[in-house]
């Protein structure tokens, strides 16, 4: 019975993180320099969330199936809009990263956020083409890497590794779902994470960050790589169990950067303590449950998988996230889904919990099974 609601759980997890966003932005973004408003951050994440449930509501009406006959273009669609980021005049570069491109009346725009969900309809629309092909080597392996490869390779060149990192664990968990032999997954994810230290390492921004997280006691980094992560952790402390209260935290005013964005979680540990950051971690377990319910009970090979795909896109950077601000893990830059302040981010997030009900509207339920009475026979149950 409960299998039934869980598209109630999941939105009213993301009800909660979305209202709990906009109440820690009007608290910390009001302090940041640079603006005029001091609400104007508040006042377009709530544009931003509203044009993000239009398109929820809109995708959950949506067949997949309309999805799943069109995932090519839409994988096309995915890499030209992550190829603009290469485009001098078009990319915006921020910080020496290219995330971003120049788009008229929204100012900025993160292909990458289109782009993971899109990356995950193209690889549940391949296992739903070749489903008798899974276990092979061209089709069941190389193909589908391909898929995933190279909209993961546009996004870490656009040195978003944080972002990349997190595509490629979706990417995983959709072939790991879909029945991809292991002997051809394991020896490949290997090979990337050896890849991936060998270019931290070259690189000295993120080796830098590296160094400043192993050594956050030290002086030093605490002014400079370490100072956000630093910050944090005196967030925490200052927050205890119970805050400081709504509006009373001390490191938003200027003493730890970008407290609206990437580190607002630390923001909701010293004003709402430590049952605030717990509520809000219990939320991305609630969607995360729902996410893999909603998969268990799809119809088909693409629904299934698409919803795996989906769920592990909103909850592993929701982990990466309060790891980096809990300084279990280096500083990557990912922001916290649903509650840091990022239109791109939030209007595709909201979209992917969209279809991740639109999913679930057209899973079976056996209502026999549920009322208590006899379970189907092998040959009542359609395939």
């Amino acid at each position: 019975m409960v299998s039934r609601y869980l598209n109630f759980a999941l939105c009213a997890a993301v009800v909660a993180l979305v209202g709990l966003g906009l109440v820690m932005l009007a608290s910390t973004s009001a302090w940041v320099q640079g603006q005029e408003d001091p609400y104007y951050f508040f006042w377009r994440q709530t544009a931003m969330a509203v044009l993000g449930v239009v398109g929820a509501v809109s995708l959950a009406m949506i067949d997949p199936a309309y999805l799943r006959r069109h995932w090519v273009w839409l994988m096309l669609v995915s890499c030209f809009l992550l190829s603009l980021c290469f485009v001098p005049g078009v990319a915006s570069e921020i910080n020496g990263e290219r995330r971003w491109i120049n788009v008229p009346i929204v100012n900025r725009f993160q292909p990458s956020e289109v782009a993971k969900a899109l990356t995950m309809i193209a690889l549940a629309g391949w296992f739903a083409r070749w489903q008798t092909e899974i276990s092979t080597f061209w089709r069941g392996f190389i193909v589908p890497s391909l898929l995933l490869g190279i909209p993961f390779c546009l996004i870490f060149f656009e040195t978003d590794m944080g972002t990349a990192v997190g595509l490629g664990a979706a990417g995983f968990a959709v072939l790991f779902t879909a029945g991809v032999r292991l002997w051809y997954l394991l020896p490949t994810v290997i090979a990337g994470m050896a890849a991936f230290w060998v270019l931290v390492q070259s690189n000295e921004n993120r080796w830098s960050r590296i160094e400043a997280w192993l050594n956050l006691e030290n002086p030093y980094h605490q002014i400079r790589k370490g100072l956000q992560q630093w910050r944090a952790l005196l967030a925490f402390g200052n927050g205890g169990a119970t805050g400081q209260g709504l509006g009373n935290g001390f490191e938003k005013f200027g003493h730890m950067p970008y407290a609206h964005t990437d580190f607002i979680f630390p923001n909701i540990g010293e004003e709402l303590g430590l049952y605030g950051t717990l509520s809000t971690v219990f939320c991305y377990v609630i969607i995360a449950c729902a996410g893999v319910g909603i998969a268990l009970h799809a119809t088909n090979v693409f629904n299934r998988c698409l919803a795996i795909g989906l769920t592990t896109v909103i909850v592993v950077p929701a982990m990466v996230n309060i790891a980096v601000t809990t300084a279990v893990l280096p500083n990557t830059g990912l922001p916290l889904p649903f509650v840091s302040y990022g239109g791109t981010n939030l209007v595709f997030t909201l979209a992917a919990v969209g279809m991740l009900c639109g999913i679930h509207r057209r899973s079976r339920f056996d209502l026999r099974h549920v009322r208590g009475l006899s379970a189907p026979k092998a040959e009542e149950v359609r395939i």
